[in-house]
């Protein structure tokens, strides 16, 4: 840690960090990151502290000082401001972000991204604190490309469909597809950030996370979380794969998505906490577009994986098809591709991501194999014994 300089070449000197989702996927990885590799102090703000427990316990660990844990819901504690007004920065990860959840439960979509976000981004600013907010690339919606004709030439054009921070339209379906309530709130939050920021000096910086992938991430239904629920992709072929069931195609498994290894994505935050001259101000897509593929052939490229790391054959039928409808609802819409543009962060903080979407498939399900088959065959022998 000894002789940290940002990317021009100024020492680092160690800042407090209030992290408000601290204990969730991404909170852990940068907590793991803050902990072994720099000298700053986090304060760690959540419900739940599962995902971090290794990095509090035992008191003797080489960080123990610089990490505390606060067990606060956002909604309506007292204790946040005093938190936020104790630390140089604040990052604000809290969200709702499940998207079964955005159709099915759109007014705690709303409030947990727009509503319960707004306290947190006034205290930055009335207290002239530093803020790095996790939005999402749901805020760009639909591409245009999704709007031209199936036979038009120009689909094959990137230009219609690589998403840009500063001049893509954020393109949403109808009020009645209740799927787009959380891109909405995301991106009204989004705007009111922007306008501290002109208005009032508020230093912000806003991240667009695109299908960061790895391990702890999401959840196993009934195993860390809810029976009845329904984790992202991701993690729902995981489910399947270590149930030994087919893994489920929405509407035929058309859309396409870009995936990026929660390592790489991490190393893309911490330069924007250590080079605040470079990040303040700007809004950044972290992703990998290399790691394109469609939800089809992410199914059978994680089947192949899964084949591998578990030394079990694939299943005969290893997918089936099944409509939106059908898996998530009434009021569920899609966008079709999702590709970042990477020119911005490329050029503020000379960050590109490295990690194969075969690479990080096999880190992901490694740990999920080890850490949840068994607890999943009992329940699945108990289910049976029942």
């Amino acid at each position: 840690m000894a002789g940290r300089v940002d990317l021009d070449g100024n020492p680092i000197k160690p800042i407090t960090i209030c992290m408000i989702g601290a204990g969730g996927f991404i909170g852990s990885h940068l907590c793991e990151k803050l902990m072994s590799e720099t000298p700053h102090k986090v304060l760690a703000v959540d419900v739940s502290n599962d995902k971090i427990k290794h990095l509090l316990e035992p008191a003797t660990l080489a960080w123990a000082d610089r990490i505390e844990f606060h067990r606060i819901n956002i909604k309506n504690d007292s204790r946040l401001e005093g938190l936020i007004k104790m630390a140089d920065l604040t990052i604000n990860l809290a969200a709702i972000c499940t998207p079964a959840d955005y159709n099915t439960r759109p007014l705690d979509t709303i409030y947990s991204n727009f509503i319960d976000a707004l306290p947190v981004v006034k205290y930055c600013s009335e207290n002239g604190k530093r803020l790095i907010h996790f939005s999402t690339c749901e805020i760009y919606g639909k591409t245009i490309g999704a709007f031209l004709p199936k036979d038009s030439p120009l689909r094959q054009d990137p230009a219609y469909y690589v998403l840009k921070e500063d001049t893509s339209p954020c393109i949403f379906g109808p009020i009645e597809k209740q799927r787009w309530s959380y891109a909405c709130a995301k991106q009204l939050i989004e705007r009111l950030i922007y306008a501290e920021g002109a208005e009032n000096g508020l230093e912000f910086t806003i991240v667009r996370p695109f299908n960061w992938i790895g391990p702890r991430m999401d959840f196993i239904p009934g195993i860390d979380g809810p029976s009845e629920g329904v984790p992202r992709v991701l993690a729902c072929f995981s489910n399947n794969l270590l149930r030994r069931e087919p893994l489920k195609l929405v509407d035929g498994g058309e859309s396409q998505r870009t995936f990026i290894y929660i390592k790489d994505a991490i190393e893309a935050v911490l330069l924007m906490i250590e080079n605040p001259a470079r990040a303040n101000g700007h809004i950044f897509n972290v992703g990998n577009p290399n790691n394109e593929v469609t939800v089809r052939q992410l199914a059978e490229m994680m089947t192949k994986v899964y084949s591998k790391v578990s030394g079990e054959s694939s299943l005969e039928t290893p997918t089936i098809d099944i409509s939106s409808k059908e898996f998530y609802g009434e009021g569920y819409d899609d966008s079709d591709k999702r590709i970042p543009d990477m020119t911005i962060i490329n050029k503020q903080l000379a960050w590109n991501p490295k990690t194969s979407l075969w690479d990080l498939l096999e880190s992901t399900l490694t740990y999920q194999h080890r850490t949840y088959a068994e607890a999943i065959k009992q329940a699945m022998s108990k289910s049976t014994a029942n």
